[in-house]
């Protein structure tokens, strides 16, 4: 299940990409339900995804806290 909320994650990710502040609310939300590991692995999927959006680079900044 846990592998399931990551892909869910990354589902809702790519359908608020559109709004930044949306963006920013929905990766929050997913910051706090997910596993240390699943983490890792979001932030990884997030850095390929943002290359070509640079209005999403500020949401990086809530993978550092």
């Amino acid at each position: 299940m846990a592998n399931s909320m990551l892909e869910y994650s990354k589902t809702v990710l790519k359908k608020v990409s559109f709004d930044t502040l949306l963006f920013c609310k929905e990766l929050k939300k997913a910051l706090k339900t997910l596993l240390p590991e699943e983490v890792e692995e979001l932030r990884v999927w997030l850095e390929n995804f943002i290359t070509d959006k640079p209005e999403l680079k500020k949401s990086l900044i809530y993978l550092k806290a």
